[in-house]
């Protein structure tokens, strides 16, 4: 009894101080380059032209200075899931890195990984043509039933739906 009361109390508790990073500050994306026309051109009497096609690298995440913490970051965007396999490999117990991702965040950590999976399930499904299995597989997810009940659970539709609608024009090819 006192076990669940316990996970309770951790499930619903509050941070009381401001917590150091957003969960933005810490995303990595799994894209790292976009793809962009030059522009050249676009003076005061002279309309700008796109030139040619070229990439440039997305700026880097910023680091929390905290190893284990990037390691954290590091371990989710590769698209791995489970917070157990990390925290054994590391000696930790999964409280550690719960708390750890509590302090500096505010949010517990399995809610910080599944955040992240549905941001990276986002930008994959938007910016790419990957098959339903390799967003599943890529964003730590899983499989396509696990891809298939995220996006019905987050935004009450299916992969395929939900990419139609997040995607505009120009996007699929944009990034990589």
């Amino acid at each position: 009894m006192r076990e669940r009361n316990q996970a309770k109390a951790i499930k619903n508790r509050k941070l009381k101080i401001k917590a150091q990073f957003t969960f933005d500050e810490l995303y990595r994306s799994p894209l790292c380059e976009e793809r962009c026309f030059e522009v050249a051109g676009g003076g005061s009497e002279e309309p700008q032209t796109k030139v040619k096609y070229v990439a440039r690298n997305l700026p880097e995440v910023r680091s929390t200075g905290i190893q284990v913490m990037d390691e954290f970051i590091g371990y989710l965007a590769a698209g791995h899931s489970d917070i157990s396999v990390f925290c054994e490999e590391r000696g930790l117990r999964y409280n550690d890195i719960d708390s750890l991702v509590f302090v500096l965040t505010g949010m517990r950590g399995v809610d910080f990984r599944q955040r992240y999976q549905v941001r990276m399930m986002d930008e994959l499904l938007r910016y790419t043509s990957l098959t339903p299995a390799e967003v599943a597989r890529r964003s730590g997810i899983g499989s396509t039933v696990n891809l298939y009940k995220m996006t019905k659970r987050e935004y009450g539709e299916a992969p395929a739906e939900h990419r139609k609608h997040i995607r505009e024009q120009g996007d699929e090819g944009r990034y990589r």
